[in-house]
């Protein structure tokens, strides 16, 4: 099959490759959510070697850092309680943690998450994060422009693998909640 977006050679649906997805995601793709069908979650599989961004555009396609997200997870305080939630935007913008994501949250103060606490909840593995199986509980922050794409590039959970979605079917996942200007452009 042939992915709608980079030069990927090797894609197929998802729900075909759930062994090659961590267990959160795994389940998350096998229900499917909101009116997603399940064989249009892809999933590409890649070197783990080159999933940073950067290399990972120059390797599959220049087009993809249009179309690629990236999600991270943040941990915003306010006094004594610590609200963990995730943010996705495009892969060319940051993420406006102490600005947009501190008022929307309602805390005092923003930070990434530390990488044990992130891939202890999540349990995915730290720069493969995906907002697919996220904690139920969580609040999830997309921006817009992830939505308006056709096609987003995003984790698979892992580093080896990413996943192809239509954008729309991201504002469809569980507590995903659209965010103005949560991502600024770098």
């Amino acid at each position: 099959m042939r992915a709608p977006i980079g030069t990927f050679e090797d894609a197929a649906p998802a729900v075909d490759r759930l062994d090659l997805l961590v267990p959160p995601v795994a389940r998350a793709v096998s229900k499917g959510w909101g009116d997603v069908p399940t064989d249009r979650i892809l999933h590409v599989d890649t070197d783990p070697a080159i999933a940073d961004t950067a290399v990972f555009v120059e390797h599959h396609g220049a087009e993809l850092l249009d179309t690629s997200a990236n999600c991270v997870v943040v941990a915003g305080k306010r006094g004594g309680d610590v609200t963990l939630a995730a943010c996705v935007v495009l892969s060319r913008t940051r993420v406006d943690v102490n600005g947009v994501v501190r008022k929307h949250l309602g805390v005092r103060k923003v930070s990434f998450a530390p990488m044990d606490t992130a891939v202890g909840e999540t349990g995915m593995e730290y720069g493969g994060v995906t907002p697919i199986g996220l904690p139920a509980a969580w609040p999830l922050l997309l921006d817009p422009a992830v939505v308006d794409e056709e096609w987003v590039l995003i984790g698979s959970g892992s580093r080896r693998g990413k996943l192809i979605v239509p954008g729309k079917a991201l504002a469809s996942l569980p507590h995903a909640v659209l965010v103005e200007g949560l991502g600024v452009e770098v």
